[in-house]
């Protein structure tokens, strides 16, 4: 199919819109080759930050956009996303968070939302081909709306750097206030900062000061340790400090306390959905000490095949958010498998925070199946050692003759 036919009967675009040189060249551009179709701005408030979205819709308009919507999903990101995916234990290869992740689907859906609202034809976004992002919005798309194209200008037109939309939109007048001095890429939200590019392409360097922009060094963080308290209830965390708490209040409360301690810091090689490995630093301070808490309450309440499975679910849900996999069938029976098993995870949890570490040092739980009369080294009551001889004969029975046959 020749460009001119692709780029046909386009009337109206939804395009997923932050300001940043990306977006900001994309306007323009899909107005000069798609037929001036009208350009929807759309921006998602995922908790990025209020001086991320000053100033975004007047940008969008100066930029060529007909209309900018900026929508509201901290709550909803936090309570409908977030916490169901910390409650199955889900982290990428061992170490992330799933911060940037965990973002993509409600920004997806509320982007096909406004996509029907106004009566759009298309949606665009500006993930590059090399990334996860495309393939995440993109799987959102086709889930929630297989009816609408998708634009993804990265894989169709011929500008391939920094410097090419930079002079793309000089030549144009439009004003941006990215530079070529510009040297991390960075993604925020609630749960996370992200940062790559610069320096942290070569693994062999050690991130500077300059990547870190969230958390204090641990090596500066307070020299004395500072606790706090949460209260869990069903997975998920109702209160800090004993103050009652809104989903993305209680992590805005915790970012705050943790990341003053150096909470909360990963730097990963990580393996892209595409095939490359890609080097990320990541902040997650709240979200750090929510796991600890969480993972505290299940070693108390969770036997032992109960919790095997709960790390199974973890592993699957990890890859899934991670590959764009939300609206799945297979998301819904995880989340369902992983809401039984939390209903029993509640108690409250002590965070020991010092120097970049998150440690539990109290937890207790109206379901707690561990006993001091039954664990105590102590002399009990009861526990009766010699039974323990039946239940290895039986346990190693199989070795037992596997071992009888051999000679």
């Amino acid at each position: 199919m020749s460009t001119e036919k692709a780029h046909a009967g386009v009337k109206k675009v939804v395009l997923a819109y932050s300001g940043g040189l990306d977006t900001s060249a994309i306007i323009p551009w899909l107005k000069e080759n798609y037929d001036n179709c009208e350009i929807v701005a759309f921006c998602a408030d995922v908790g990025q930050g209020e001086e991320e979205l000053v100033g975004l819709t007047e940008k969008a308009l100066a930029s060529g956009a007909s209309e900018c919507h900026i929508v509201d999903l901290k709550e909803e990101f936090v309570a409908d996303y977030i916490y169901p995916t910390i409650a199955t234990g889900a982290i990428y290869e061992g170490t992330y968070l799933l911060g940037t992740s965990m973002a993509r689907p409600i920004i997806a859906k509320a982007q096909v939302e406004v996509a029907r609202k106004v009566g759009a034809d298309a949606l665009c976004h500006g993930c590059t081909g090399k990334g996860n992002d495309q393939v995440r919005f993109e799987g959102c798309f086709a889930a929630l709306a297989p009816d609408l194209k998708v634009i993804a200008p990265w894989r169709e037109w011929e500008m391939q750097s920094r410097e090419d939309l930079l002079a793309y939109l000089a030549e144009r007048n439009i004003k941006t206030t990215a530079s070529l001095t510009k040297i991390y890429s960075r993604d925020a939200n609630a749960w996370h900062i992200s940062h790559e590019g610069g320096e942290l392409e070569d693994p062999w360097n050690e991130p500077s000061k300059g990547v870190w922009t969230l958390t204090v060094a641990p090596e500066d963080a307070p020299n004395e340790a500072e606790y706090v308290s949460l209260d869990v209830e069903q997975g998920r965390i109702i209160k800090v400090n004993g103050e009652a708490l809104s989903p993305y209040g209680a992590l805005m409360k915790l970012n705050t306390i943790a990341a003053a301690h150096g909470v909360g810091r990963v730097d990963i090689t990580e393996n892209r959905l595409v095939g490359m490995k890609s080097r990320g630093c990541y902040e997650t301070p709240g979200g750090t000490v929510m796991f600890a808490a969480l993972r505290a309450i299940e070693e108390l309440v969770l036997d032992k095949t109960s919790r095997d499975w709960r790390e199974q679910v973890a592993a699957q849900m990890a890859h899934l958010v991670y590959d764009g996999r939300w609206f799945t069938p297979l998301c819904k029976s995880l989340l369902a498998a992983s809401e039984s098993l939390a209903e029993s995870v509640n108690g409250e949890v002590v965070i020991k925070l010092y120097k970049g570490q998150a440690t539990a040092v109290k937890k207790r739980s109206p379901n707690s199946l561990y006993s001091e009369a039954f664990a105590t080294f102590g002399e009990d009551q009861v526990y009766d050692q010699k039974h323990a001889e039946g239940f290895i004969r039986l346990y190693s029975l199989a070795s037992r003759i596997r071992a009888m046959n051999a000679k």
